[in-house]
């Protein structure tokens, strides 16, 4: 769960980056092989409604790939309530399942953290072309406002900070 320092490092590649919800003391560009970031989560909360599902970013296990995201180390002596509120936030419907991976630093150092991976087997994994995810995005609404907004906050935040996504671009 955490390194042999006892930090608990946590990695964001979607709305943890720009609206985190924990108290971090550091954080630094990281990359987790092995996943993809993809819209391949339908949302039935909090960018979409049950009768219209909004898309969600996941992390889809997809072998040669890796994705570029940010680790944040949490504040010491936060790490319980911290986990507990992620749970809280990622576990909502169980279709994320809490890893904790390697991830390498832009400084070359490889921490362990708490990584969020789709179920590629949950009623709510979805895998479609870009075309298709653009156009429920652009439509669909959910208890945290227009699934667009999401879209538009994860590709301004990763354009802001170097690690642009041209799929999400």
């Amino acid at each position: 769960m955490t390194t042999e320092m006892g930090d608990l490092w946590v990695f964001g590649y979607g709305s943890l980056m720009w609206r985190p919800g924990f108290s971090f003391a550091a954080k630094a560009k990281a990359v987790l092989p092995g996943y993809v970031r993809r819209f391949c989560l339908d949302s039935i909360t909090y960018r979409g409604t049950p009768d219209y599902p909004g898309l969600v970013l996941a992390l889809d296990a997809q072998e040669d790939a890796h994705c570029k995201g940010l680790a944040l180390r949490v504040e010491p002596g936060h790490e319980e309530a911290t986990l507990a509120a992620l749970r809280e936030r990622e576990l909502i419907s169980s279709a994320y399942v809490e890893r904790f991976l390697d991830v390498e630093l832009a400084s070359g150092e490889v921490v362990n953290a708490v990584v969020y991976v789709i179920d590629p087997h949950h009623v709510q994994y979805c895998h479609l072309e870009l075309e298709e995810q653009a156009r429920i995005i652009a439509h669909a609404v959910g208890g945290r406002g227009p699934n667009s907004e999401y879209l538009f906050n994860t590709a301004g935040h990763l354009d802001e900070i170097g690690l642009s996504d041209p799929d999400l671009s």
